[in-house]
């Protein structure tokens, strides 16, 4: 199954016998805004035109929970996950469809936390709202309740034990930028630097100009030649658990599975006890 879907995909399956539930999920970290500029406010860009039938979700009360030692965005509980998807009107049988703004970040954070916790059928729309070429609507739809049920996957999920330890032994992926990998800048957390032994691995680089996913093939390259290749033990972490599930995705789109370490730079600085490697090189 395809991880992402093309707008022209997503307006021919809505017409269809099976449309999916699609979910309206932007959103931006509070640090890309400029000083004094007010909170970005998903539910009022929902409101002012989405998708037809989309449902909004926000990702920091629906996607995370309350943050604290395991970082900025953790892991939601999972009843409290399930409820939401079930009130947007997510159903084992039926697909979803997930975008956001069109960095993708958002997107895939659903994306990610509906396949781990087992929904067989998620996509994210390539390019987010912005490649949308039909009518958007400003009518809030009241879904009829779901029935997904989450079930946590075994797998596919690092603490900050696991991160180091396949830092070690396989591949470890960095997916902020690259002056935060080398601890040139630290905007938001106590430290600058990354965790020993990750590769540098900006996620923005997984995307063309329109915000849309590389072929497939040019980012299996990419993933080879940061050592990540189908057969490899990968994982992946940004500062919050939110940049690196696109990475996740972008590994998904060149076939190559990996797990996802969701307290990330914002949980593993926060213990000074955790070593810090600084510059441009893993070590």
């Amino acid at each position: 199954m395809n991880a992402i879907i093309t707008a022209s995909e997503l307006a021919s399956e809505l017409t269809g016998e099976n449309p999916p539930v699609v979910l309206d999920v932007r959103w931006q970290l509070s640090v890309a805004k400029a000083a004094g500029e007010p909170p970005f406010d998903g539910r009022a860009a929902y409101e002012a035109g989405h998708v037809p039938g989309a449902v909004y979700i926000d990702l920091d009360r629906e996607l995370a929970g309350t943050p604290g030692t395991g970082g900025r965005h953790p892991l939601p509980e999972v009843a409290e996950f399930g409820a939401a998807m079930r009130r947007a009107g997510v159903s084992a049988a039926r697909p979803v469809v997930v975008y956001d703004g069109g960095q993708g970040w958002a997107a895939a954070r659903a994306w990610w936390l509906l396949r781990w916790t087992g929904h067989p059928h998620v996509r994210v729309l390539d390019g987010g709202l912005p490649s949308w070429e039909g009518d958007l609507s400003v009518d809030v739809p009241v879904p009829a309740e779901g029935d997904f049920e989450p079930v946590p996957a075994v797998g596919g999920l690092l603490d900050a034990d696991g991160a180091a330890a396949l830092a070690r032994s396989g591949v470890l992926l960095d997916a902020r930028a690259g002056e935060r990998y080398r601890g040139e800048i630290e905007p938001i957390d106590r430290v600058g630097g990354h965790i020993p032994g990750a590769v540098s691995a900006p996620t923005t680089e997984n995307v063309g100009p329109d915000g849309r996913f590389l072929p497939a093939e040019d980012l299996k390259d990419r993933f080879k030649a940061l050592g990540a290749s189908e057969g490899t033990e990968v994982g992946v972490y940004c500062g919050s658990g939110v940049s690196a599930a696109h990475e996740v995705l972008a590994l998904a789109v060149a076939g190559i599975p990996a797990a996802l370490y969701v307290g990330s730079w914002s949980e593993w600085s926060s213990d000074p006890s955790r070593p810090v490697a600084v510059g441009p090189d893993p070590q």
